[in-house]
């Protein structure tokens, strides 16, 4: 008898062997165990520390499922400890619903948003492999990506942006891998496929993979950096701007003496990154490769006919209607999203169910993990876990008091997300301002701290920046090998010194 295929075997498993073959299906095994160990571990917790002690806990072992984020989606494991936070009592389904109801201009641009993108995707990777063939040094594109991130995502918004590099990012690397493959049929081609390979190109591959991964921090660094200066720039500066009854103008003056210094100094850093190819920047972009992308380019062209030239015609007339809706803010976000997606099917020939769907593949997994990660975030609520943290902070006074409250939110938007930690703080800084606790000239101070911390230091971790936490779940990520870990190491270098600079800005600017 012959060796026994996959089905064979399933056939003769026992119903223990196919349950732990099921669990989390091709996880490592050792990455099972360990789930299960949490699950196992936090109901002793529980009864025998107390819920503060095992809602501090839960945080920790969030973040090791968003850290194994290539070894396994979060959704699955992420979403099983937020079960067991509901069942555990640590946090209730009305609380998870309100985190939702919040957030829920999020949820709209995620599900609309990012779809839109996909159907300008054509366009972006068109426009942009022009501009990546004419560029030739790596440290005029680092700073381009950089500024560019910055500047859009100052009257955009960043994860808007951060769709938009993606889909460029994403559209480059097939384009190299499937000419780099050994089977150009389609039928067999798998962009997931490194095994295609031929061997010759492997070497090219690898240099690749480390460009776009530096291009990608540096975009998704610049988003942050724009995104803390303006009033549109993040969900939790619209929030803040409507507490002080701030315009653009004012949210923009208020911040500049922090959000100026760390935005010169974050591009300064891009620059310095990519001249000195310190700390795992520095990749270039292979002749082989930039080859390819001339030649596709010249092929594109050559095959355009008037139906392709229409197609890019709407596109761009779409993202220059985007880019008006967005920057004076017509709507929320998700509503423009989606008006461009409706634009670009209808007047691009796209209605087939089938084709429209498709675009709706690379958010809505990120989408339902966010909503599990509101239910963590309900348990540091229910649980007031970051209440000692502030009270302490609240006591404080004078510039200290900035400098704690920079440096405080800046480390819980690390752990947890920048939008809530934004938001108890300022609710907690307006019950005081209006008890007649704190002077208003300080009580503006506060403000611009708490958007400055919630922003800036936040770029740490993928946690704190959903933007950051949308790249690390994207199809993109696993291609250009970008892991949790990985990008909190190429995200250090600009943490140090944007925080940094945003610590010594407060202390004697503000």
């Amino acid at each position: 008898m012959g060796p026994q295929t996959g089905a064979g075997k399933a056939k003769q498993m026992g119903f223990g062997q196919a349950f732990k073959a099921n669990f989390l299906g091709n996880a490592p095994d050792w990455y099972k165990k360990t789930i299960l160990a949490f699950l196992v571990l936090n109901p002793i917790l529980m009864f025998t520390v107390g819920t503060y002690v095992t809602g501090w806990v839960l945080i920790v072992e969030f973040i090791f499922t968003l850290a194994m984020a290539l070894k396994c989606y979060p959704l699955p494991a992420g979403g099983l400890l937020a079960i067991q936070a509901v069942v555990l009592g640590l946090t209730n389904p009305y609380t998870i619903y309100h985190e939702i109801e919040l957030n829920l201009p999020v949820i709209l641009l995620l599900m609309f948003m990012v779809a839109g993108i996909y159907f300008m995707k054509e366009g972006l990777v068109y426009l942009f492999a022009k501009i990546l063939t004419k560029v030739r040094s790596k440290v005029a594109l680092a700073f381009l990506f950089s500024i560019m991130g910055a500047v859009l995502s100052a009257f955009l918004d960043a994860l808007t942006v951060t769709a938009v590099i993606i889909a460029v990012a994403y559209g480059f690397y097939n384009i190299f891998h499937k000419f780099a493959s050994s089977e150009k049929v389609f039928e067999k081609y798998d962009v997931n496929n490194d095994h295609i390979i031929d061997d010759s190109y492997k070497e090219d591959l690898d240099q690749f993979r480390g460009f776009l991964r530096n291009l990608m921090m540096h975009g998704a660094v610049g988003t942050a950096l724009g995104g803390a200066a303006t009033l549109v720039g993040e969900p939790q500066n619209l929030m803040i701007g409507n507490i002080m009854e701030w315009d653009f103008v004012d949210f923009f003056l208020n911040s500049a003496p922090i959000s100026i210094p760390v935005m010169i100094v974050g591009f300064v850093t891009s620059i310095t990154l990519e001249v000195t190819k310190f700390w795992g920047y520095g990749y270039q972009l292979p002749d082989t490769v930039r080859k390819v992308m001339e030649d596709d380019i010249k092929a594109k062209d050559a095959a355009m006919d008037t139906r392709g030239r229409a197609r890019l015609i709407i596109m761009a007339v779409a993202a220059v209607l985007l880019v008006i809706a967005l920057g004076l803010h017509l709507a929320e976000v998700g509503i423009i999203g989606l008006m461009i997606i409706i634009l670009l099917t209808a007047f691009n020939g796209v209605i087939e169910e089938g084709k429209i769907g498709h675009a709706f593949e690379e958010a809505l997994p990120f989408t339902a993990l966010l909503v599990v990660f509101f239910g963590i975030v309900a348990v540091i609520h229910d649980q007031h876990l970051f209440t000692p943290i502030i009270q302490w902070v609240l006591n404080i006074e004078g510039q200290n008091q900035l400098v704690a409250f920079f440096m405080a939110n800046g480390i819980l938007s690390m752990i947890s997300d920048n939008v809530f930690v934004a938001t108890v703080y300022m609710s907690e800084t307006q019950k005081a301002f209006e008890a007649g606790g704190i002077a208003l000239e300080q009580y503006q101070k506060m403000a611009v701290s708490i958007n400055m911390g919630t922003n800036i230091p936040s770029v740490a971790t993928p946690n704190g920046q959903a933007a950051f936490l949308f790249l690390l779940t994207s199809a993109l990520a696993p291609l250009i090998r970008l892991s949790y870990m990985e990008m909190v190491k190429l995200a250090l270098p600009y943490a140090i010194v944007m925080s940094i600079t945003g610590l010594l800005a407060t202390m004697y600017l503000l």
